[in-house]
């Protein structure tokens, strides 16, 4: 397994979805990576020589954030919206959702299992 950005990727797929593995490298900045180091995208991770995978790594480290330091960012620009409690701060906080989606019908993804609302609390009456 070749290690690039510190995630070990699969030697068996082609090289632009190995790269998909790697939090922060979608389609299109995998394809990105093959075109500006010039490695053919669709060759087999096991059939890259140990100077295109070092290639791949330092294209990587210079020009992307991934991993750690882009989850970091991410978190960071989240507080930041908590703490000047903006609107979408504060959607953030209450665990809805942030981009305008409604909640009426749908967002059980964001707002979690729904839950039952007290209901009426009846005795019998034997009379």
């Amino acid at each position: 397994m070749a290690r690039v950005a510190g995630i070990e990727i699969s030697n068996e797929k082609r090289l632009w979805v190995s790269l998909l593995g790697v939090y922060g490298v979608g389609e299109v900045t995998a394809k990105e990576i093959c075109a500006k180091t010039n490695i053919d995208p669709n060759i087999l991770v096991k059939n890259l020589t140990e100077n295109e995978l070092e290639l791949i790594r330092k294209y990587i480290e210079e020009n992307i954030k991934v991993e750690g330091e882009l989850r970091q960012t991410i978190f960071r620009e989240i507080k930041r919206l908590k703490d000047i409690r903006c609107y979408r701060g504060i959607r953030h906080k209450l665990g809805l959702p942030v981009r305008g989606q409604r909640t009426r019908h749908n967002a059980r993804t964001r707002k979690g299992k729904s839950r039952p609302v007290g209901g009426l609390k009846r005795t019998l009456d034997k009379t």
